[in-house]
This record gives C-alpha cells, structure tokens and sequence, in this order.
C-alpha cells in the first residue's frame, strides 16, 4: 500500500521509522538506540530539512535518540513557536518552560517563560496541556489546562500576561484529569478530560468529564457538535491524555484502561467508547472498538504523535513507544512495533517537531518512576541515514 504524504520531509521520517521498527523486530543488534558524541562546546543544533528522497532500510538502519534537555520535573506537554523554541509545561511545579533555540553544551538553553500561579498540582492534575495558536505570529497567544483547586480549566493568555479562563467547570480529582489540548485542521481547538475517579462522569453527555471536547477559542461549542450547544465531541472515555491527526485529517486518542487493555481509537463526532462499559473490543454495537490495544502492562501511554500514516504513542508503565502505521483507511497496518523499551524509564509527551524529528519526553519525577540523575528528560528522535536531525 503507498504512502500519499502531503509534505516530502514526512515521507522521508516515517519511511526511516518504519524501517528502524522493521531492523529492531528482525534483528536485535541491527538497530541500536543511544546518544550521539555531544556537540562542540556552545554550538548550536543544526536541524536541517529532512531530504525528499526514499530513505533506505534494512537491518543497518539507526535510530538515535538525543537528549535534548535534562533536569526538568515531570514535563507533560511540547508545542512549538514560530522562531524554532518550543514550549513544554511542568505538571507540579507549574511552569511553562521555552526550550531553545538557543544551545550550549549540554544541550537547548531551557529558560523559565511563565509560572502560573493558580496551578493547583497534586496526584495527577497539575498544569497539563499546551496548545499554541495557529496565528501565533500575529496574536501571540496559548491555551493552557490545568488543575485549579476548584476545576480543571482552559485558559488563553499571552506569556506574561495574565490567563484568561475560557472553560471552567471541567472534573477533577487526584487521578484522571485528562489534559490534552490541540487545534485540529478545522481550527477548533480540542480538550481531552478524564472521569475524575467518578465512572458515571464518561457516560453523562452533560458532564464534562470522560469527553474529548471541541470549542471555539472563546471557550463556546463549536459549530457542528454532535450535541446542540455542547462542547462534547465524544463519549465514553475514562482517561485521555494525548491525541492527534494523521494526514488524511482523522484524529485518534490513546487511552489508559483500567487492569486490562490500552487503546487508541479513532475519533468519530458523536461516538461513545463504551467507559465503563467496556474496556477494549467488545461486541456491543453501542460503542466504538479501539483500532488497536495493548496490555496495561506494557503500555499506559499518554502522549501521541502523527507523522504522515504513523501514530507514535509514549508509554508510562510500559516505558517505550509504541509506533502503528495506518492503511490509507486508517486502520492498522501489520503489528504496532516497540521502541526505547526500558531504556529511559517512563516517557510521557510525544509531540511531531516541525523538523519531521519526534521530541520524547521522559516522566520519572511524577511519583511512579526511578529517576536518573538527569531525569527528567526531553529526547529528540533522528535517523543515522541523514534523516531529521544531526546523526
């Protein structure tokens, strides 16, 4: 089946991941994994366009990771300006951090951007997602969720400035707070929430809790949801945490399960995904079946990422990503293959770079980890072949 990517340099990143994934089933010693010799000292990264040209396969095939920035706690969300920084934000400390474009080295000069005061941390909440406005360059503006004492809320500001809530109201509790945030090729801006603890919450098409949510960037139901002035776009979650499009304009959610199954689904207006009726596949025609599932145990993931037909997902009690390749249909294609397993504890955000790179981020502070010395960390994915990035 072939590939109809949009943009060259994505063809050529998820061609060299497909084929790192390929090398590393087929051979073990053929794909190896690990940081490059650093950089001269105060040189700045050079993160050239990756080629239009077919990358090549086959067991030689290397996919390195590369730290980025190191020292961080519990980093949970990347989004990426206009002049080549991104901004990823704390879960406890409730700080939004720009990362880049400066470097040293040791890697992108991390600088504080913005604290927000109301931030609320404890268990699971905390500041969480970060959506960066599509007009950026002209109106400088975020969208943030985050855990308050009273809600989770979203809320728009501009760095320095003070936030501005858009929707309040939204569970929460010490444990599944959802949190994503992302604007989809509709321009609407899209919120993942979780049940809070409360099962009843995911099937409340009144609640906000268990939903993924669609809205203006004024905090109103969007036009054409599936319930008239609701921001409700589906049902039936018990934790979402990231989500994405693949190019074809599909979006897909990971979720955590409860002691069974994992999923990703397709995300369909109007659909409910069956919490806590079901967990994983099920013959029941009311609810939608994930496209594919994992074990808990070897999964929990939380960010998701889409490169052209992949979905690369970051995986918490697993400690690995997990990387599905679509059909032109958006289904799965062959089996999800495994990457970094074990070999940077738990890893969290996965955010697309606009480099056609995977920025990673581990989450080994956030109470459930071991950390390192250097934990946490932000990762950048690039191919030895010349792909993405400096190899």
């Amino acid at each position: 089946m072939s590939a109809r990517p949009p943009y060259p340099r994505t063809r050529r990143a998820r061609r060299a991941l497909v084929a790192s994934c390929a090398a590393l089933l087929l051979a073990a010693t053929g794909c190896s994994f690990g940081e490059p010799d650093p950089d001269p000292a105060g040189e700045p990264p050079t993160f050239p366009t990756p080629s239009a040209s077919p990358a090549q396969g086959g067991a030689g095939q290397q996919v390195v990771a590369t730290v980025l920035a190191k020292g961080l706690r519990v980093p949970w969300a990347i989004g990426f300006l206009p002049d080549g920084a991104a901004l990823v934000t704390e879960r406890d400390s409730g700080r939004i951090l720009k990362v880049g474009p400066e470097s040293g080295p040791d890697g992108l000069r991390v600088t504080v951007a913005q604290t927000i005061t109301d931030v609320a941390a404890a268990g699971e909440g905390g500041l969480l997602g970060l959506a960066v406005s599509p007009d950026y360059q002209r109106d400088r503006t975020l969208f943030v969720y985050y855990t308050t004492e009273e809600d989770n809320r979203i809320v728009r500001l501009q760095l320095g400035g003070e936030p501005t809530p858009i929707l309040t109201g939204i569970p929460k509790a010490g444990i599944h707070n959802g949190g994503g945030l992302g604007f989809g090729p509709d321009g609407q801006l899209y919120a993942s929430t979780g049940d809070a603890g409360d099962r009843p919450h995911a099937q409340d098409a009144k609640s906000l809790g268990g939903k993924i949510l669609r809205i203006t960037r004024d905090g109103k139901p969007a036009s054409g949801n599936p319930f008239p002035g609701s921001p409700v776009w589906s049902l039936g979650h018990r934790n979402v945490q990231g989500f994405a499009w693949d190019a074809s304009k599909r979006m897909y959610a990971v979720e955590f399960g409860q002691n069974t199954w994992d999923e990703i689904n397709e995300i369909v207006k109007g659909k409910n995904y069956g919490w806590p009726q079901v967990e994983g596949r099920s013959d029941d025609k009311r609810f939608a079946n994930p496209i594919t599932q994992w074990a808990t145990s070897d999964a929990s993931c939380s960010g998701l990422a889409a490169v052209d037909r992949l979905l690369v997902t970051g995986c918490l009690r697993g400690k690995r990503l997990w990387v599905v390749e679509l059909t032109d249909t958006g289904t799965v294609l062959g089996q999800p293959r495994e990457l970094l397993t074990n070999r940077y504890g738990r890893l969290r955000a996965v955010a697309a770079a606009p480099d056609g790179s995977i920025w990673v981020t581990t989450s080994n502070h956030d109470g459930r980890g071991d950390p390192t010395a250097e934990d946490d960390r932000i990762l950048r994915l690039v191919f030895a072949d010349g792909g993405a990035g400096r190899s």
